[in-house]
């Protein structure tokens, strides 16, 4: 089981089972959200995913059409974010976790807009945005692991 928290720990979740894969956004939204050059997150299937603690503080923006990103409202931190598209599943925010998920970095998205100071390492597949679900799905099913 893995577990994670935000910075002042007001909210605590859990995650049974392992996550699907790990990828890396660079788009505007992902930065601007969390104040970094890039996000790293997991995907992990929603009946997986658990807030133990601190649901009331946790907060939600839509910040694209029915996709909402959750954080902390009293800290700030991001803990995941989930799609009216993709409700099987949640995003949850690597840097929140307190161990190794035991997955690594499956490719990296939105690499067209990351910033100029942002050198991608790797030979993860890059992709200009959102790569084509048929590429994603390849993740569902095999493993990238550590």
């Amino acid at each position: 089981m893995l577990n994670g928290a935000c910075l002042c720990g007001r909210i605590q979740y859990e995650i049974t089972g392992e996550p699907r894969f790990m990828y890396q956004c660079y788009c505007g939204k992902c930065r601007a959200a969390s104040g970094a050059s890039f996000v790293t997150n997991i995907i992990v299937d929603t009946d997986r995913f658990r807030i133990t603690a601190g649901k009331e503080s946790l907060a939600a923006f839509e910040s694209s059409p029915k996709k909402f990103r959750h954080f902390c409202s009293a800290c700030g931190s991001p803990i995941y974010s989930q799609g009216e598209k993709t409700k099987q599943v949640v995003s949850v925010r690597c840097g929140t976790l307190r161990q190794d998920p035991g997955v690594r970095i499956a490719y990296h998205a939105f690499v067209s807009s990351k910033a100029p100071w942002v050198d991608i390492c790797g030979d993860q597949p890059q992709f200009p945005d959102w790569p084509d679900p048929a590429v994603v799905r390849q993740f569902f099913t095999t493993s990238n692991g550590a």
